[in-house]
């Protein structure tokens, strides 16, 4: 059984009101082409090698970089879609594989695209967060892609 105060440690919620239709803004997290070019953390470029956007197709990006805390390395970003409401609600597992770290990562993150007056506010949920330090990294991570996703989409 999860100790509850152990389980709000490792969840967080980010969100983001992006100036674009709720339809382009889900879709883009389905996109191979916008997943390309937004889901990146700084210093590095996305190879989007899968995305099936169909509830239970996977997905598998590999993230390749250079920051100023790590030398070369790659991340590879890949799991399952576990629902699928377009356009209101993405759910997917996220089965992440640090090589250099040598670290295994899995959680699940709710998406959900809420209709609001300037566009659209996405919302994440993410619960179960990898330990050590996971919470607040996964955090800024996210972050930092809605902001990337937000100059993808608004025009």
């Amino acid at each position: 059984m999860t100790d509850s105060a152990e389980n709000d440690q490792r969840s967080f919620t980010v969100n983001r009101v992006i100036e674009a239709p709720r339809e382009r803004v889900f879709d883009a997290f389905l996109s191979p082409e916008d997943l390309a070019a937004w889901i990146s953390p700084p210093g590095f470029e996305a190879e989007v090698e899968e995305v099936e956007p169909e509830e239970g197709g996977t997905f598998r990006i590999n993230n390749q970089g250079v920051t100023e805390q790590t030398e070369p390395m790659s991340h590879t970003f890949n799991g399952t879609f576990d629902e699928l409401r377009k356009p209101e609600k993405i759910v997917f597992t996220d089965e992440s594989w640090v090589e250099q770290m040598g670290e295994a990562a899995r959680y699940t993150l709710a998406v959900t695209f809420d209709d609001v007056p300037n566009g659209t506010e996405v919302t994440m949920l993410c619960e179960e967060a990898p330990q050590g330090g996971g919470v607040d990294q996964a955090t800024a991570r996210w972050d930092a892609a809605l902001e990337n996703l937000a100059d993808q989409v608004e025009a």
